[in-house]
């Protein structure tokens, strides 16, 4: 039958279902009891109760045997065959009973919903027809206009509610559908995103510790190189400082392989973490200090990585470009926020080559670390993704601070506050 396509986890359309199948068995029985009562006349009775019998029988054989197709797809010919052999006995059987007339309604809500517009409206209108006739024939003394008028007024409406519900049944299938493919390709391109930020963000952290280590070692080994004949021990020490940083290298990138979390948080919090960080930077002709203002508490592991990879990245600058003699780095906490400041007292960049902002150019990167392409912006990144903002303040030979700010709880993006102690730095005369 009609409803045994319909989707059967659906509680309306099983509530549906069941109501018509309790209105055509309603209908079926008190025909048959009319039938028997009063309008037997002349008609064979054996027959017409068998009629009856197998009007009842194709009725609950079809519900099983030849389910109507689901909504949107044409019915199948398993199922056009039973509706032409229901049809037929309820045709048969309106012969011998014309009490079997209002039977005709569950078999036009069956054709109306199973079949197209174009099939199910002329099918309607045959079934009216018949009503029609049927009524008209047993009709004693004067003819009722409610017997000729009434039937096709309620087919026609009935006709046009469920073909009325049948095209909105369609445009919500459409409407669905296109919805589920905008979620999938939503989804797609999502993952295409995600794909390129997790690049981004190994990029940055390929640079901050292999590409960095790599870079002192070599930087070490050339100077072992030029001394190894003049001063075999400073050669020496340049060779331990190299097969340390290879160590910490190694380290590093087995942490990026595992986890991507920083070597040294794993076994510092992140003020002990830059603590060491300084200490490791610091080389003759280059101090690097580190100063904690406030009490620090344990932030997010996504918070900490970023601010140990930012000074990792500055300090590196610091050591690359700036041609520094002293770098300071100062973590600051406040009750609403935290914040990171590497200054140093190096060359720094004037103001027409940093670009005439503190938050747009790159002054703590020379020629050949723009063509590299990693350095702030990839500070900047990872400030940005942290909740945080990043500053840089330099001017031509007076030093850079490059300063991260961020709340600590919410990660939302919090108002910049300058440090007082990187600041004081760059005025304090260094030796």
């Amino acid at each position: 039958m009609n409803h045994s396509g319909m989707h059967r986890s659906d509680p309306e359309e099983r509530w549906l279902a069941t109501t018509v199948h309790a209105a055509f068995f309603l209908l079926l029985g008190s025909s048959l009891a009319r039938f028997l009562t009063r309008d037997q006349g002349g008609a064979p009775t054996g027959w017409a109760v068998a009629l009856f019998a197998a009007f009842g029988l194709l009725y609950v054989l079809g519900r099983f045997l030849a389910p109507p197709p689901r909504p949107g797809s044409p019915p199948t010919s398993r199922h056009l065959l039973w509706l032409g052999s229901v049809s037929a006995v309820w045709v048969v059987l309106l012969v011998l009973a014309p009490s079997a007339t209002w039977c005709a309604m569950p078999l036009l809500f069956a054709g109306l919903h199973a079949l197209p517009p174009r099939v199910a409206v002329p099918l309607s209108a045959l079934l009216t027809a018949l009503v029609v006739i049927s009524q008209v024939r047993v009709a004693d003394g004067s003819l009722n206009p409610n017997m000729v008028v009434a039937p096709p007024a309620v087919a026609a409406v009935a006709t046009a509610v469920l073909v009325h519900l049948q095209r909105q049944g369609t445009r919500q299938r459409l409407l669905i559908d296109d919805l589920v493919r905008t979620r999938h390709e939503l989804a797609a391109t999502e993952r295409r995103a995600g794909v390129l930020a997790e690049r981004q963000r190994l990029a940055a952290e390929i640079h901050d510790t292999v590409t960095q280590g790599l870079s002192s070692q070599g930087m070490l080994l050339q100077a072992a190189d030029r001394v190894w004949q003049a001063d075999p021990g400073t050669a020496r020490v340049h060779l331990r400082d190299a097969a340390e940083i290879t160590s910490r290298s190694l380290a590093e990138a087995r942490r990026l392989v595992h986890d991507l979390a920083p070597a040294d948080l794993a076994e510092h919090t992140l003020p002990d973490a830059l603590a060491v960080l300084a200490e490791r930077e610091s080389r003759p002709g280059l101090t690097v200090e580190f100063r904690l203002d406030g009490e620090p508490d344990r932030l997010p592991e996504r918070v900490e990585a970023a601010l140990l990879r930012i000074a990792q990245g500055a300090l590196a600058n610091v050591r690359e470009h700036a041609a520094a003699t002293r770098a300071v780095v100062t973590l600051t906490c406040l009750e609403d926020q935290v914040s990171l400041d590497v200054a140093d007292n190096g060359r720094g960049v004037g103001e027409d080559e940093a670009g005439g902002t503190s938050d747009a150019g790159s002054p703590l990167t020379s020629q050949p670390d723009r063509e590299r392409g990693h350095g702030l912006p990839a500070m900047r990144i990872r400030a940005r993704q942290a909740g945080g903002t990043l500053t840089v303040e330099s001017a031509q030979g007076e030093g850079t601070v490059v300063s991260v700010t961020l709340p600590p709880a919410s990660l939302a993006p919090a108002r910049p506050v300058a440090s007082a102690q990187p600041a004081s730095l760059l005025k304090e005369p260094v030796r």
